[in-house]
């Protein structure tokens, strides 16, 4: 693959928010692993980061090329599909949280409800790597309910629907920056 020449706008924000997001991912959910993996893992995290981070940066300037990658801020159809991830993210962990006492799958619903959030963007603007990385945040998230069903620990959880959610995320970032 080769990298493309300039970022677009949709590309730069896009690949920083997943950036961000991906850090939050790993630095929030690797806090229960055995030590010395906490400390590693979170490393590594702000390491992958950074890089993708400087690969963000050294496109240059976003150019508009007037594609699908354009910027998706202004446009009802993010918005819509942003504000349906909310109410879903928000909702549930009212309900796991405040109602059911399940904290250790709060991580498994925020993979879950993130992932199924990415199918709605693809649809709306033509992405089709957002398919995987639906599929495999939403996989994911099931993963952790499943491993929560099974007696496995709140750090084993976060290991799968957490951590793995962020690399997901900060792979996509590589494939679409062609890294």
């Amino acid at each position: 693959m080769t990298a493309p020449t300039r970022a677009t706008p949709g590309l730069a924000a896009g690949s920083l928010i997943a950036i961000v997001f991906g850090l939050v991912f790993v630095e929030v959910n690797s806090g229960g692993l055995d030590t010395p993996w906490p400390l590693v893992v979170r490393i590594a995290g702000v390491l992958v980061a950074a890089g993708l981070g400087f690969a963000v940066f050294r496109l240059g300037r976003p150019q508009d090329s007037g594609d699908a990658q354009g910027t998706w801020f202004g446009e009802r159809r993010y918005w819509i599909v942003v504000a349906a991830e909310a109410v879903a993210l928000f909702g549930g962990l009212f309900v796991i949280n405040g109602v059911l006492g399940h904290s250790e799958v709060a991580v498994a619903w925020i993979a879950l409800v993130v992932g199924v959030h990415f199918f709605g963007l693809a649809a709306a603007f033509r992405l089709n790597r957002f398919h995987v990385l639906g599929a495999v945040m939403t996989l994911l998230g099931i993963a952790g309910f499943v491993l929560d069903v099974a007696g496995a620990s709140a750090a084993t959880i976060g290991l799968v629907s957490g951590v793995l959610s962020g690399v997901a995320l900060f792979a996509t970032v590589a494939v679409s920056l062609r890294l």
